[in-house]
């Protein structure tokens, strides 16, 4: 990455690697006036708080149904697997979750239909649609994970007819795309996110939604009621709201992405020179 920014004309001399591990970071982090680090669950809620940090952790993004649509829900299937496996799913914005009322088990079998064939290939074939593990284990210990969640009841692994989820290669590992039902939002499963092509499609009451689907970065909710719509506007852990049929992906750079990281590195300053010294094209 660095090599790349050197060529694109960034200079050499402002970017630093520091190879080291744990304890590395957080000590790059203490001698640093401004921060953003990038991590999971833990590093987040390690700097919680933190002015000096900008901590971005996972999106947990969901597509979520109102009453009033989900019968349609057919109609949205599409939109969800994009949401899902496009970027190879490993974006904060990817949809992780999906949440409805009723119509879950349909709705994650037809997400399974539409994503659980996508197959293995080079990285170099234009389309691969999977990005490998290239950390060695990594790959293994989150399938493991998966597994583990299966064994809960109510937890149903959806595209498990569609061949095994972990392929290894001599030198890396990818995991193919895996669609769990949940029966309940109590069940573990339904507050995961993996860096590939995963969701849980979870089976809960719209009163009870924006309660118990927890922290999400992209909220994408299919609903023309007003009311529910009101309810998610105002709630707190939702930091970007689409309401209507819109990806979770779909970005718009006017929009900040959990915050503007120009306003959280730099000084806003003004500048002005007296209106004489402007030149006549202003």
């Amino acid at each position: 990455m660095a090599a790349a920014f050197a060529q694109a004309g960034i200079p050499a001399e402002a970017v630093g690697i520091y190879p080291g591990g744990a304890a590395m970071g957080a000590e790059v982090v203490s001698q640093c006036r401004r921060t953003m680090i990038i991590g999971g669950t833990p590093t987040v809620a390690a700097y919680e708080g933190n002015p000096k940090v900008q901590a971005h952790g996972p999106g947990f993004s969901k597509v979520i149904f109102g009453d009033d649509l989900v019968d349609d829900w057919e109609k949205y299937i599409d939109l969800i697997a994009d949401s899902v496996y496009l970027n190879s799913g490993r974006g904060c914005i990817n949809c992780s979750g999906v949440w409805a009322s009723r119509h879950t088990e349909e709705i994650a079998q037809a997400i399974a239909e539409r994503i659980g064939p996508i197959e293995v290939k080079p990285p170099e074939d234009p389309e691969a649609l999977l990005a490998a593990f290239t950390v060695p284990g990594m790959a293994q210990a989150l399938s493991g994970m998966i597994d583990a969640d299966l064994k809960e009841t109510g937890v149903e692994d959806m595209t498990a007819g569609f061949g095994c989820r972990l392929e290894e290669m001599e030198r890396c590992a990818y995991l193919r795309p895996t669609v769990l039902h949940c029966d309940s939002p109590a069940n573990a499963a339904a507050s995961k996110e993996y860096m590939f092509p995963f969701c849980t499609v979870v089976k809960c009451p719209q009163e009870e939604m924006i309660l118990k689907m927890g922290q999400t970065l992209v909220c994408s909710a299919i609903t023309e009621d007003q009311a529910f719509a009101d309810r998610l506007v105002v709630a707190h852990h939702i930091d970007r709201l689409n309401i209507g049929p819109i990806p979770t992906i779909q970005l718009d750079w006017l929009q900040p992405h959990e915050g503007n990281i120009v306003e959280f590195l730099f000084r806003a300053r003004a500048f002005q020179v007296p209106e004489e010294k402007l030149s006549p094209a202003g």
